[in-house]
């Protein structure tokens, strides 16, 4: 049965890894048969017979478990394993009949790379000069790279779309300039009071986790600037130090390591 938004939004917390259907385990990438049930809208007579291959096992906030399935002849049917409405539908466990045949094979996971930072305050422009960088470079199915700079907002909204997140950005730590970093972060150490305006990466998560919806994993890939500045200058400073521009290169190499070591943990 296909479900409206709202509700849409409330199970897409991930459920268990199979359930268990007249004594066959079904997760992602088993091939089920829609049986809907008995009185269904227009919809669920229309998928009613239709194959199905499972994309994920979610569960609500009330513990009620669903398959949300993509159905095998739907010509947009990739656009359902992206996750959009109207190519994705949901269905109890009773609602589906378990299919013969092998297991499609996991897909990889959707993976953000976002640039953060201020283009005009020097060395917080890193994670941008990046991600401008990884835009022109052939990355592997399901990554995605965008430059969000400033637009915090934005990022938290998008967040919920993927599995992994990786924000390129400035972090001052204290080592010599240039330095890169690998950081997962800890997510329920966010700031319970998010911020709207502003792109504090704390703030970002903290705002995502106050819109609900399942969190992806996220890991930071940072540089240590030279020069960390406020906002509050005379002047505009667009340009990189020496040490952070020279970073850039193997900041590249090292989002592109993160991505495969990412894809082949998920993978395996």
């Amino acid at each position: 049965m296909s479900l409206p938004r709202g509700d849409w939004d409330q199970i897409r917390t991930l459920g268990p890894a199979s359930v268990t259907i007249d004594g066959i385990a079904v997760r992602a990438g088993s091939r089920v048969r829609c049986r809907p049930r008995r009185g269904g809208d227009v919809l669920d007579i229309a998928l009613a017979g239709r194959a199905a291959t499972v994309a994920e096992v979610l569960q609500s906030t009330e513990g009620v478990v669903h398959l949300a399935v993509t159905i095998d002849d739907d010509p947009g049917r990739d656009l359902g394993e992206q996750r959009q409405i109207g190519h994705r539908f949901f269905f109890a466990p009773e609602e589906v009949e378990p299919l013969g045949g092998p297991v499609a094979p996991p897909l990889p996971p959707r993976i953000l790379v976002a640039g953060i930072g201020n283009v005009f305050l020097g060395d917080d422009g890193f994670g941008v000069a990046v991600a401008e960088r990884l835009a022109q470079r052939e990355l592997p199915e399901r990554v995605h790279v965008e430059d969000y700079g400033i637009r915090g907002m934005d990022l938290a909204y998008a967040l919920h779309d993927y599995d992994v997140a990786l924000f390129v950005d400035a972090t001052p730590r204290g080592a010599a300039p240039g330095t890169l970093y690998v950081i997962e972060p800890d997510l329920d150490a966010a700031d319970p009071a998010p911020d709207a305006h502003g792109m504090d990466p704390v703030q970002v998560l903290a705002l995502a986790q106050a819109l609900g919806g399942r969190m992806p994993r996220v890991i930071v890939v940072g540089c240590e600037p030279q020069h960390v500045m406020t906002g509050e200058e005379d002047e505009i400073v667009a340009e990189l130090t020496e040490p952070v521009r020279a970073a850039l290169p193997w900041a590249v190499g090292l989002v592109e390591s993160v991505i495969e070591s990412v894809r082949k943990e998920a993978m395996t």
